[in-house]
């Protein structure tokens, strides 16, 4: 497995281990994401579902870095929500500045990684004359 590969696997299972949080936990999530404690519990089993959808995009994707389709979907929705806390930050003030930065830094980091990545991963077709 390529190293991308194993960065995905570990981004995969912190989201994966922070879903418990999301369906058991809300109030825990409340204080460690988000800075307002108006979130109900259907919203965090709803955001709970959205982070499993993301985890297992990362997982396939793990394993399918040639994969063209898995790999957009996979780097799309790093773009998706980073865009969407960067939103909580600066738009709604519902998140603090600190759990932002360590969004950032797991979105970001695998965000810039899959797009210098974009195109080595591709197997080669030679075509026999």
């Amino acid at each position: 497995m390529k190293l991308l590969g194993w960065w995905l696997m570990l981004v995969g299972a912190l989201r994966l281990a922070s879903v418990w949080f999301r369906f058991f936990n809300i109030w825990a999530l409340c204080l460690a994401v988000f800075s307002k404690t108006d979130m109900t519990e259907v919203h965090g089993r709803t955001f709970g579902v959205w982070t499993l959808l993301t985890c297992t995009l990362c997982f396939l994707c793990a394993f399918n870095l040639d994969n063209k389709p898995l790999y957009l979907a996979t780097i799309l929705s790093f773009i998706y929500a980073f865009g969407h806390f960067l939103a909580e930050y600066l738009i709604y003030h519902t998140m603090a500045i600190g759990n932002l930065t360590t969004v950032g830094i797991f979105a970001g980091t695998s965000i810039i990684w899959m797009l210098l990545q974009w195109n080595s991963h591709q197997t080669v077709k030679i075509k026999h004359v």
